[in-house]
């Protein structure tokens, strides 16, 4: 069945902007599957970044630090924090600052060492975390609506032996 016009020009424009643009012909089959997972991941994140931002006024960095936190509830020190979000430390020191002053997050300075802070989620945080995560997870859902659940589970395993194939080069 033929696509719609304006089916059409949403993907021509869609196109037009992502990472596979750059494909030339006889580029390597791995420049093509590396630049295809580059914009199907570009696109997904784009889309999650707009609806934080138009549903819950916040930004995906944002959502990220909280979700940290509601996975580890006993609150984690800026620098695990910046480890497991992959993100210096003064990225980091930003989000929260922002975060406290909203009474989502609390900053607490060890008590044997005033340097070192451990972050936690206050009680309104973790109430609205819950409610973005809800949201976050029916737009993952939308995102890849179009996919069948079978292609879903086989896609998962083949991304599964490339992140196994490519741990081992590219684990730094």
């Amino acid at each position: 069945m033929k696509p719609s016009v304006g089916q059409a020009q949403k993907q021509t424009s869609a196109r037009k902007s992502d990472m596979e643009t750059r494909l030339q012909e006889d580029d390597h089959h791995s420049i093509k599957l590396w630049l295809r997972l580059l914009t199907c991941s570009s696109l997904i994140e784009k889309y999650l970044r707009d609806k934080l931002r138009d549903e819950f006024d916040t930004t995906l960095p944002r959502f990220d630090l909280m979700a940290q936190l509601q996975r580890n509830p006993q609150g984690l020190m800026m620098g695990e924090l910046s480890e497991l979000m992959m993100v210096s430390g003064g990225n980091i020191s930003g989000i929260a600052s922002q975060l406290v002053k909203e009474k989502l997050i609390t900053r607490t300075a060890l008590p044997t060492d005033g340097r070192v802070f451990v972050v936690k989620l206050t009680a309104a945080g973790a109430k609205t975390f819950l409610k973005m995560a809800k949201r976050h997870e029916e737009w993952v859902i939308e995102a890849l609506g179009q996919l069948q659940q079978k292609d879903i589970v086989q896609l998962t395993e083949k991304l599964g032996y490339l992140k196994d194939a490519v741990s081992g080069v590219c684990d730094t």
